[in-house]
């Protein structure tokens, strides 16, 4: 090829090309892809499910608020089989969150308490606290040596692109309170799991172990955590008042929304694309996840306008995902038997995306190399991964189903997670847009290719 001219940058367009013959006559993808840069209708989401909408808690009237105005939205739009899906669950309410460095250094803590944590009662708590630098130091603290005290964990999250930081920090919060709770600490504070330096807490869920009673648990913003390892540093003991008053409360209705692009050819397959409706307290839930939701339902309303594809897209907007993909699970639940054949999630903000990983058949390999050169003009590269799907599509994955991930820059996702700093403001139109062409170049190829997904 070099002894006429080509560059390696023109290798994906000559492969698109190549491959055009695989794909149904009516579908241009490149010229999809290439308008996808100028969509409103990702934008349009988020703005009015943030705005109309604002912060949608699982489990409450405001998720069910989400649901509806999502319905709205998608008829308007021209999706069909547009419907609400209930199911119940266990319900955690926010309540007061205050914590008070009593002694050596009297002042005031910015907290806030992790989801399904355990109430100090309206009068708070005062105990003494110990220091934990790593989640692993608390696994090796005696049984019974924190009975009475605060425990503290600390660690060192850093950024990272791909944001592989939250599976090894994040177990502070998905873990620590119920290990302090099975070592008798009355109460548990982290380090919030992020990698800001603004005195804004991170929420997000926590579990105790079945038999375990939940004990208060909350976050401290980084600055107020990187405090208090200071305080512990000179060396004299510390007290802390603490009040925590959530509650749980009993079970309450959430449920999924769900739309489709139905497909001119029934025995082809079911492409399921997801993102979340409900969303932590804190914020709006811009990034998390209006956008996805957003992304995705862009994406599908391009193929849809284009013509019909050959394989039905559905739309789940899954609810509950923050406290346990309750949700998603419950989609698989009642849907498991239906002929799926690809499935993808958009839940990781709104910055662009720069790699893409597939769990594919090997039939199939055709199709994931016109993906694969149709998302190279967008500054995408195809990763050597293994695609694994998110949390409200994971069971599908697990089950054999094939998978394509979008992967979407984190480097400053885990500076707004679950914080009140997650809002419409923080999201950049282009990268957004960015995200939408990458989806619509997808789903153009994958809903009309005549190689089995199976």
């Amino acid at each position: 090829m070099h002894k006429i001219g080509l560059t390696p940058l023109a290798l994906p367009f000559l492969l698109l090309a190549a491959t055009a013959s695989a794909q149904s006559p009516a579908v241009d993808v490149a010229a999809l892809r290439d308008a996808a840069l100028k969509d409103d209708i990702a934008m349009d989401i988020v703005e009015g499910l943030t705005t109309e909408v604002g912060p949608r808690p699982a489990a409450t009237e405001r998720e069910a608020e989400a649901r509806d105005w999502a319905v709205v939205k998608l008829k308007a739009l021209g999706f069909s089989n547009v419907r609400i899906e209930p199911y119940t669950m266990p319900a955690w309410v926010r309540g007061e969150e205050t914590a008070t460095l009593v002694s050596p250094f009297p002042q005031s803590l910015t907290i806030t308490a992790l989801g399904n944590s355990g109430a100090t009662g309206k009068k708070g708590l005062t105990a003494e606290v110990v220091y934990f630098p790593t989640l692993a130091d608390l696994q090796a603290a005696p049984d019974g040596s924190l009975k009475g005290k605060i425990a503290f964990v600390s660690h060192a999250m850093k950024a990272t692109q791909d944001g592989s930081s939250y599976g090894a920090f994040g177990a502070a919060r998905f873990a620590g309170p119920g290990i302090a709770a099975q070592k008798g600490a009355a109460a548990i504070l982290i380090k919030s799991i992020g990698t800001d330096n603004h005195r804004v807490p991170h929420t997000g869920v926590t579990h105790f172990p079945e038999g375990v009673t939940p004990i208060p648990a909350a976050a401290l913003s980084v600055p107020d955590a990187d405090q208090l390892e200071r305080v512990f540093k000179r060396g004299k003991p510390v007290t802390l008042s603490l009040l925590l008053t959530p509650r749980f409360n009993g079970t309450q209705q959430s449920g999924n929304v769900i739309a489709e692009v139905p497909g001119s050819d029934p025995d082809a397959g079911i492409i399921m694309v997801t993102g979340h409706l409900d969303s932590w307290d804190l914020g709006t839930g811009a990034i998390d996840d209006a956008s996805g939701v957003a992304i995705v339902t862009a994406a599908a309303k391009r193929i849809m306008d284009a013509g019909t594809p050959r394989r039905t897209i559905r739309i789940l907007l899954a609810g509950a995902e923050e406290v346990g993909s309750y949700g998603g699970n419950a989609y698989y639940e009642a849907h498991k038997s239906e002929p799926h054949v690809l499935t993808s999630e958009s839940d990781f903000g709104a910055d662009r995306i720069w790699r893409v990983d597939f769990a594919f058949p090997t039939a199939a390999k055709p199709v994931t190399t016109r993906i694969a050169s149709a998302l190279a003009p967008l500054g995408i590269s195809a990763g050597a991964q293994r695609a694994g799907g998110g949390a409200d599509n994971a069971k599908f994955a697990d089950a054999g189903i094939a998978t394509i991930d979008l992967q979407q820059d984190g480097t400053r996702y885990f500076d707004l997670h679950h914080t009140a700093d997650d809002t419409l403001d923080k999201i950049d139109p282009q990268q957004l847009r960015q995200n939408v062409a990458a989806w619509t170049t997808v789903l153009a190829i994958a809903a009309n290719a005549q190689e089995s997904l199976r």
